[in-house]
């Protein structure tokens, strides 16, 4: 496939609507779907199991129009409310009725919430079992990829034993180098890639809704605050962290508008995404310029988490996301490749530390700082100014590097993932 429309397809493909924590949603339309699929009088139970990373960032989370956190009650949500075809937005558009039939089925017991021994980052089974029969549903590798579906044991979807070898090896654009990506972006016709404006509008709306209103943690809207109060200047840094921490205060807290995703989360979304507005809103950008930018910010954010992982120890977030940022703040403003390059190794040398501890309000100050760095790391890499190879993780591509960031995360730090559940989990018995 050429590499242009590889590049198209993937945007499309990857950069999608979301309403709510994308873990939470997962389990949402695996319980939609199960429920879809049988007509039944009497549910009398519903047992649900989810590996370690699904469960992490879905404990604490806020769920949208609820008022409350977890994965159970977006579980009792799907299973009353929610219609598969909705994908990603399957919270969306539930009406008050529904959400107090989620919670009376909470209240019945009838939904269970395990966590299942596995070494997928996505993996969600639904086992609904109702008075005409059973059904089984898999959602694996992505958040709303079904992967298997029984019915009273009758297997009418298994896309791994349909799937032929030629399809399990098929090109991605994570084969190509990152330079030989931009360089095509670069070239791409306006009209093809125009639709990710949608996604700068939606996620600029729902960060000014936050500031206005004053959600979650409120990092957002402390920062506002300091910027007009004269203690913080009005600078690019500081509206990229006002910007995007407000979108993350919003979405912890279940805040009820949808968000662009990119690569699976709503988070990773805002983090590509609102750098970019920021820096719109300082300094003039044409739209096709901006389209680009926008284009070149997801595509570096997914060709990262193609080695981290969609889900991990490490903050997509932080790592992934706001790289994505860097590199497309640092096209903006002029670097050329050598430049562009050094963005992304002073990313990694920078904040590659940062864990995943699940989804909560506070990722808002994770996403502040991710921001914050975004900008610093362009800057200096304009300047010429870039970590060196062979310090620390770095290495002489940013390619290579990339692959390292890959290693830490998912060979390095399978026992920390461990550790911040045990951590997790211990607190939340404590209550």
């Amino acid at each position: 496939m050429e590499l242009k429309t590889l590049i198209v397809d993937t945007l499309r493909k990857e950069v999608v609507p979301a309403m709510g924590c994308t873990e939470p949603v997962a389990v949402a339309l695996a319980c939609a779907k199960a429920r879809e699929l049988l007509i039944f009088d009497e549910l009398n139970e519903v047992n649900i199991y989810v590996s370690p990373n699904i469960y992490k960032n879905g404990m604490c989370v806020g769920i949208p129009n609820t008022g409350e956190v977890g994965l159970e009650i977006a579980a009792a949500l799907g299973i009353v409310g929610g219609k598969s075809e909705r994908d990603l937005s399957i919270l969306e558009g539930l009406t008050i009725q529904e959400i107090r039939s989620a919670k009376k089925l909470l209240e019945q017991e009838k939904v269970h919430i395990g966590m299942k021994d596995s070494l997928d980052k996505i993996h969600v089974e639904v086992y609904l079992k109702a008075d005409s029969g059973t059904v089984e549903v898999v959602i694996r590798e992505r958040h709303n990829q079904f992967v298997s579906i029984k019915i009273d044991g009758h297997e009418i979807l298994d896309i791994y034993g349909e799937k032929a070898e030629e399809d399990r090896k098929e090109q991605t654009i994570y084969d190509h180098g990152i330079q030989d990506i931009l360089l095509q972006i670069e070239e791409l016709p306006y009209d093809q890639i125009s639709f990710l404006l949608e996604g700068l509008h939606m996620n600029e709306r729902v960060a000014w809704a936050a500031l206005d209103q004053d959600m979650g943690m409120g990092v957002g809207s402390g920062l506002y605050q300091s910027i007009k109060s004269g203690i913080l200047s009005d600078d690019l840094m500081n509206q990229a962290m006002m910007l995007t921490a407000a979108g993350a205060d919003a979405r912890m807290s279940g805040f009820s508008m949808p968000v662009m995703s990119s690569n699976g989360s709503g988070n990773n979304g805002l983090t590509t995404i609102l750098p970019i507005a920021a820096y719109r809103n300082k300094f003039q950008v044409s739209e096709e310029k901006l389209v680009k930018a926008l284009a070149m910010s997801h595509i570096v954010n997914g060709y990262i988490k193609y080695y981290i992982g969609r889900l991990s120890a490490l903050c997509g977030c932080g790592v992934a996301s706001s790289t994505g940022a860097a590199v497309a703040i640092a096209w903006l403003m002029g670097a050329n490749p050598q430049q562009i390059d050094g963005v992304i190794k002073n990313m990694i040398a920078n904040i590659s530390g940062m864990i995943c501890d699940g989804a909560k309000v506070g990722c808002a100050l994770k996403l502040a700082t991710a921001a914050s760095t975004a900008i610093q790391s362009a800057i200096l890499a304009l300047g010429n100014k870039v970590v060196p190879a062979r310090n620390g993780i770095v290495a002489e591509t940013a390619e290579e590097t990339i692959k390292n960031l890959g290693r830490l995360g998912q060979d390095g730090m399978g026992s920390t993932d461990r550790v911040i559940l045990k951590i997790m989990n211990e607190m939340q018995a404590a209550l």
